[in-house]
């Protein structure tokens, strides 16, 4: 089987079995895997990511196999839209 076929029969299900594989080191029914499977899914993973990839997150593979890196504010401000900066506020500080 080659790359184009791997990717093509990996279905957005499975991906997401691999991917919690390759974070995690077992099967989301908790089976450990070896190191020899979670490199073999990291690869499926990264191919994939390479074809469907559209909003590459922290340090991944986005669609066309750029390795794409975002900065932590950039990440965290993916979560909180509309809000420009993330403010800190120490609770203890007396204003």
């Amino acid at each position: 089987m080659d790359a184009e076929q791997l990717i093509n029969a990996i279905t957005p299900e499975a991906y997401e079995r691999l991917l919690f594989a390759v974070e995690t080191g077992k099967w989301p029914e908790g089976t450990p895997i070896s190191q020899e499977q979670r490199d073999s899914c990291m690869q499926a993973v990264m191919l994939y990511q390479s074809k469907y990839n559209d909003d590459a997150q922290h340090m991944s593979v986005a669609k066309g196999g750029e390795i794409s890196f975002k900065s932590k504010a950039d990440f965290k401000k993916q979560f909180q839209p509309g809000q420009e900066d993330i403010v800190r506020v120490n609770p203890n500080h007396d204003v």
